[in-house]
């Protein structure tokens, strides 16, 4: 620990170590909601080590506790975890690894060491700030599930805790500041209207796929904004 005190510097641990916490946190709330929507303690326990994606785990779990069948829920997962493939390539070989780590590297691969790994210059640093965080988040996220599980199992109402609550919170906490943007901001009401009118008509996960929808609306908006000015409109602009 010493060690990679002195390599990373304060800031750069002390950051991962707020990570880690946050992430911690927000396993507590999945385990919890995970248990008062009716499923085993193993379930979410089992589903954060062998998935280790909280987004993805979150809406399989709301899904099923809507009425959802299974398949839809996988689909619903598939299509978040779908990020991940630009995390591949964005993140070089050498930090990775290769052989048994290159299989652990990509496990360990989410939102929070790509981060705080692309963030970095030196390859040393990225290749030590990558595993550091994502071991971390393997070992915090199952670690909050468990307890979250635990205590959801004892307490008969985990909305009094507020435990709900966190996941929801920290999501709108880092999607507010892209809504900044107008295409974002239009392809989440697109979304967002399509998912509603759509829910009373399909079953329970589908809603949640077809919102992507909102998409397209984003990439109309930019291909309209960066659509080439014809020559003539260009001349009578200059003039």
């Amino acid at each position: 620990m010493r060690s990679i005190w002195r390599t990373l510097g304060k800031d750069t641990v002390s950051g991962i170590a707020a990570v880690l916490l946050a992430v911690w946190m927000i396993g507590m709330s999945y385990g919890a909601t995970a248990i008062s929507s009716g499923f085993p303690l193993w379930l979410p326990v089992v589903l954060s080590f062998a998935v280790l994606a909280g987004g993805a785990e979150f809406l399989f779990i709301g899904i099923l506790a809507g009425g959802g069948s299974p398949i839809a829920a996988v689909l619903a997962g598939l299509v978040v975890n779908a990020r991940h493939l630009p995390y591949g390539l964005s993140v070089p070989d050498e930090v990775v690894g290769k052989g048994w780590r290159r299989a652990l590297g990509v496990h360990v691969m989410n939102d929070e060491s790509v981060a705080l790994t692309l963030a970095e210059s030196d390859t040393a640093r990225k290749r030590l700030v990558y595993w550091v965080c994502g071991i971390g988040v393997l070992a915090a996220w199952p670690g909050g599930a468990l307890i979250g599980a635990l205590i959801g199992s004892m307490v008969p109402d985990t909305g009094a805790l507020g435990l709900d609550a966190v996941f929801p919170a920290v999501l709108l906490a880092l999607v507010v500041p892209a809504l900044r943007d107008r295409t974002t901001l239009g392809s989440v009401c697109v979304g967002v209207a399509v998912a509603m009118v759509s829910a009373p008509f399909l079953p329970a996960g589908l809603p949640v796929l077809i919102a992507l929808s909102g998409v397209l609306w984003a990439a109309f908006t930019t291909r309209g904004e960066n659509a080439p000015v014809p020559q003539e409109l260009s001349e009578v602009a200059a003039r």
